[in-house]
């Protein structure tokens, strides 16, 4: 079963807040960070259900709106780690009985995740997508990424950059998409880039950008969902 959201946090801000106690010895950034992830319900539930990461949280709202996954589904996972991903999408096509598969691949380490195959390799690496391809099997049902880069601060920059990991991403799942299927990636506020978003309404029935209840209010971050590939 997926992930189950949290309770909503009291709105009077009746649970008390927990504060960071070595704040002192802590840059300023380092220390809201750590006080956020502390007060975070999120983070919390993930650990206690033994998700990866919050981010389970995320596509498992968004498979609950949009019903990404179904079990038997071929699955690739750009940009894995931590795995909250890779785990809800597990989960939903259980691999192991009915002969699905889910492939996550990220240049950094991942703690592993039973029934899924992982490839610890940068995607942007030349001999990437042929190993994607190799371990997937053949073509795949749903491609998904929650590639980022590191944000620069400067917003026109980081909105490039993460639409260029977008763009990479869907040339790859075009692919490897099998018709009928779904193609889901970060971007942030302010849309997809149009060139990219003109692309995805040509090649799918429905397109529209989704940001999951879980995600942080302050984050920019938001999602492009494309279901219905005509192949």
């Amino acid at each position: 079963m997926p992930p189950k959201p949290p309770k909503t946090p009291n709105p009077r801000g009746l649970q008390k807040k927990v504060r960071v106690k070595t704040r002192k010895k802590r840059s300023v950034s380092s220390a809201r960070w750590l006080e956020r992830q502390l007060n975070d319900p999120y983070v919390k539930e993930a650990r206690q259900q033994g998700y990866h990461s919050r981010a389970a949280f995320k596509i498992a709202q968004m498979h609950e709106d949009l019903t990404l996954f179904k079990p038997g589904m071929r699955v690739i996972d750009l940009g894995a780690a931590p795995g909250g991903w890779t785990q809800v999408a597990c989960e939903i096509v259980n691999p192991e009985k009915t002969g699905g598969k889910v492939v996550a691949i990220d240049y950094l380490e991942m703690k592993p995740v039973e029934e899924a195959v992982f490839i610890q390799m940068d995607f942007m690496d030349d001999d990437a997508p042929q190993k994607l391809k190799d371990a997937i099997g053949g073509r795949a049902d749903v491609v998904m990424s929650d590639m980022a880069p590191p944000t620069t601060g400067h917003k026109a920059t980081d909105h490039l950059r993460i639409m260029d990991l977008a763009a990479t991403a869907y040339e790859f799942a075009r692919e490897v998409l099998e018709p009928g299927g779904t193609f889901l990636a970060k971007v942030f506020q302010g849309g997809t880039e149009k060139d990219l978003l003109n692309q995805l309404k040509k090649d799918f029935t429905k397109v529209k950008h989704v940001k999951p209840h879980s995600s942080r209010a302050d984050s920019s971050e938001m999602y492009v969902v494309a279901l219905g590939f005509r192949g």
